[in-house]
């Protein structure tokens, strides 16, 4: 299933303060894979949805990769589904009650609307993307010369917003001593 771009035609059109019938046709398909871009660099969906999938714990604790989470619907661990009071959520993180080699979680997770600045990313990526379709470097007609900076070649991200989309990614196991269970 493909996942909806992060950001509208209409909403591109604004940023690049144009009407959207300006455009060019394959301006959806530049917001598609802008959306792929900005999602395969942060490791996260952003769009609400439900996603199954099987973990190792670490100290009876999983962390779950899509967030934030939603709810979880389903935990299946020692050849059975577990009762809600074998288990808790917190944040992005489900507390297992007794230990456990793998488990199996189907939850929900996602923004209830693209935070700002990860539509911020895909449009100025896709801005880049129509404003330069070419590629080039720099052009002359005349008198008239234009130089693009190296960020505007390709569909690629700048380091800055790299940075800026590394707080959505999912964190590295933290040990934290003294955490007491929820329970």
């Amino acid at each position: 299933m493909a996942l909806p771009a992060l950001a509208t035609v209409d909403e591109l059109a604004a940023w690049m303060q144009r009407e959207p019938a300006e455009l060019p046709e394959g301006a959806a398909l530049v917001l598609d894979t802008a959306s792929a871009i900005v999602r395969s660099e942060a490791r996260q969906r952003f769009t609400r949805g439900t996603s199954t999938v099987a973990l190792s714990p670490r100290e009876q604790v999983v962390t779950l990769p899509q967030r934030p989470v939603v709810s979880v619907e389903l935990v299946h661990a020692g050849g059975r589904e577990l009762r809600p009071d074998e288990y808790r959520v917190w944040r992005d993180e489900l507390w297992l009650a007794a230990e456990f080699g793998s488990v199996v979680v189907t939850y929900s997770h996602g923004y209830a609307e693209v935070p700002a600045p990860v539509r911020a990313i895909v449009l100025t990526l896709a801005g880049r993307v129509l404003t330069n379709p070419s590629d080039l470097r720099q052009e002359s007609v005349g008198s008239v010369s234009v130089t693009y900076a190296a960020e505007t070649i390709g569909a690629s991200l700048a380091p800055i917003e790299r940075d800026q989309l590394a707080r959505y990614r999912p964190r590295a196991a933290v040990v934290q001593l003294g955490k007491g269970r929820p329970w």
